[in-house]
């Protein structure tokens, strides 16, 4: 699963050189417009924290996932049940599988998207978890080399026609990460989200 994209615009404002008239002690053009690329959704998911948390979204939410592959495949078995029996199958039965079908599609259809709403809210609560954090590590990376702009190529808003690899800064921001955020273990991670909806009884179809 994807883990949703946290655009960063890192320019290093706070670092504008005054406008000096004269030309004596200007900094050189290249530094002026050095600029890095960085794909914070490709940085977040590979971090140390990233792929844990990955990992415990995928285990709690494996069941209910389970459960709607189940769903699924029940009611495509009684559209195929349905298809074969054309010619076998009387009016009452055609009819039953009809209902049936029905009352298990609209189940299926709330349960996903119960499901979809949970796993949003999950992956979001990662990204802003770890988002923050990165843009603490990426401006203090982006001021200590000099940057003044770092673009997020995985954002839909800052479309990058090209980008040098040399210039990209996503392996690097990872690896101050981890350092400056290792992960912890599991079980010293308590979940503060709220129970999923799917805690609730279900309605029966």
């Amino acid at each position: 699963m994807k883990i949703r994209t946290l655009a960063l615009v890192v320019a290093g404002l706070s670092m504008a050189v005054p406008i000096v008239r004269s030309q004596v002690g200007r900094p050189p053009v290249e530094a002026l417009a050095r600029v890095g690329t960085i794909n914070v959704q490709a940085a977040i998911a590979g971090t140390a924290e990233g792929k844990q948390d990955a990992a415990q979204m995928q285990s709690q939410f494996a069941s209910r996932t389970a459960e709607l592959q189940n769903m699924e495949k029940q009611i495509q078995d009684i559209k195929n049940r349905i298809i074969s029996g054309q010619t076998t199958l009387n009016d009452d039965e055609k009819y039953r599988l009809q209902q049936q079908g029905d009352r298990l599609t609209r189940t299926f259809q709330r349960r996903q998207q119960d499901f979809q709403e949970d796993l949003n809210d999950a992956q979001q609560d990662v990204v802003q978890s770890i988002g923050r954090r990165m843009i603490a590590t990426l401006d203090k990376y982006s001021k200590e080399n000099g940057y003044w702009v770092v673009v997020d190529t995985s954002s839909q808003q800052t479309p990058i026609v090209y980008g040098a690899p040399e210039v990209d800064v996503t392996q690097e921001i990872i690896r101050l990460y981890d350092q400056t955020y290792p992960a912890k273990a599991a079980a010293a991670q308590p979940s503060t989200r709220p129970a999923p909806k799917s805690a609730q009884p279900a309605a029966k179809p």
